[in-house]
């Protein structure tokens, strides 16, 4: 195996730092109250339940039209689609390189939208809409002017998601949904919901859950109400469907298969989110040090200090480790059917979210009390990574995964271990 980051990525990396710095920076010096210590006021507006300001999404998607018109944003997209094929490897190094720089326009961490987009939903109707569905939404999806939510998680399921209780009925040649969702994230902008609701089968069955594109504005689909979370502003609504009535071709891919559409999603989110986390990880290391070896007390640097230099030394091994292993799973998952190796990508997510978490924290031990205020960006690296232990499925959930594969009950070997034991 070659350890070195391909020639393409090194000079596409070279290109979108030189964009970033021509295109990005001056805008986000332009508005600096989204990024010093008023950035959580600044980008929340508190009157409308908590969601994003007006002036804080007009700037993401500036920064957004940019990226695309330069060819980045779309990377990780077909060319007939207008983006590059990228892979999950490329995918992987771009954005843990981007959250390498700290926080800033170039790579917001609360919206998740980045000079590379990771633009799921996107993915997930072109490989399961139909034509007419890929009219109306795709692009739409991919500028964000015609956004589509994911409804998966509900108040009393959420990683168990094959006993959801939301119901979908069919009524001749119309479905009517009943049920709710929460954590229903993007629906403030949303021109339509994709509700994951069971239309066959018992609580538990993978099989019997159909996914549907519900326009926002039908009957009976209400938002109740927005979370506030540990990191603002919040875009995590909390979603009543009632008597929901929409055409049978509101049905994405096939009925009963839409399981499949929540694992897309959740399986590439989860390499990115590690690779993000990784990037986090090590800016806190890389900022930590710099700030050692200038602060001084007791007339010597901090960095003099073995109080210092062990915790920071193991980190950096830390970061170093798991950045590998998480370029092998991407890497891995360009070759390899993404079932065969569930596996390393629950590693490489729960151990790179972890070390995201411990990264900010040892950060803010380092600078001490300076550390600790708004004036620096590890409090909010911290509590936004540590949504990255939850969503996408919890650490967890994760390590289940793994230990499944483990001791074969579940993944490839499987059925020849069952075999086995007959």
């Amino acid at each position: 195996m070659d350890f070195d980051i391909p020639r393409e990525l090194q000079d596409l990396i070279a290109t979108m730092d030189a964009f970033i710095q021509a295109e990005i920076k001056p805008l986000e010096a332009a508005n600096p109250q989204f990024f010093d210590h008023r950035r959580e006021h600044a980008r929340t507006n508190w009157d409308a339940g908590g969601v994003p300001t007006a002036e804080w999404e007009a700037l993401l998607g500036e920064m957004r039209r940019r990226a695309d018109r330069a060819g980045f944003y779309r990377y990780g997209l077909p060319k007939r689609l207008g983006g590059r094929d990228g892979s999950n490897l490329g995918q992987a190094v771009l954005r843990e390189h981007l959250a390498g720089k700290g926080i800033g326009l170039h790579a917001d961490l609360q919206s998740e939208i980045s000079v590379v987009g990771s633009i799921s939903m996107a993915e997930v109707f072109d490989r399961y809409a139909n034509e007419q569905q890929k009219a109306e939404y795709l692009e739409g999806i991919i500028t964000g002017e015609k956004r589509v939510a994911f409804g998966l998680t509900e108040p009393d399921h959420g990683s168990d998601a094959t006993w959801m209780e939301t119901t979908a009925v069919r009524e001749g040649d119309f479905w009517v949904i009943n049920g709710a969702k929460r954590f229903n994230s993007g629906v403030h902008t949303a021109a339509a919901d994709l509700v994951l609701a069971r239309t066959a089968g018992k609580a538990g069955d993978a099989q019997g859950i159909t996914g549907f594109i519900v326009p926002m504005n039908t009957l009976g689909v209400n938002i109740e109400y927005y979370h506030y979370t540990f990191n603002m502003p919040t875009d995590h609504a909390e979603v009543s469907l009632r008597n929901v009535r929409v055409p049978h071709s509101a049905i994405l891919h096939r009925e009963g298969d839409g399981l499949m559409l929540a694992q897309h999603v959740v399986h590439k989110n989860r390499i990115r989110q590690a690779a993000q986390s990784v990037g986090a990880a090590r800016y806190c290391v890389q900022e930590s040090v710099k700030y050692a070896r200038e602060r001084k007390t007791f007339g010597k640097a901090i960095a003099q200090h073995q109080a210092i230099q062990f915790p920071l030394a193991e980190m950096h091994a830390e970061v170093e480790i798991v950045r590998n292993y998480v370029f092998k799973t991407a890497w891995e998952m360009d070759r390899t059917p993404h079932e065969k190796i569930s596996d390393m990508v629950g590693i490489a997510n729960f151990r790179a979210n972890r070390l995201a978490c411990k990264a900010a924290d040892l950060a803010i031990q380092v600078h001490g009390g300076i550390g600790y205020t708004r004036g620096k960006p590890f409090e909010h690296m911290y509590r936004h990574h540590r949504r990255y232990r939850i969503t996408e499925g919890s650490d967890e959930v994760q390590i289940r995964k793994v230990a499944g594969f483990l001791f074969g009950m579940a993944g490839p070997n499987k059925i020849k271990r069952s075999k086995e034991t007959e």
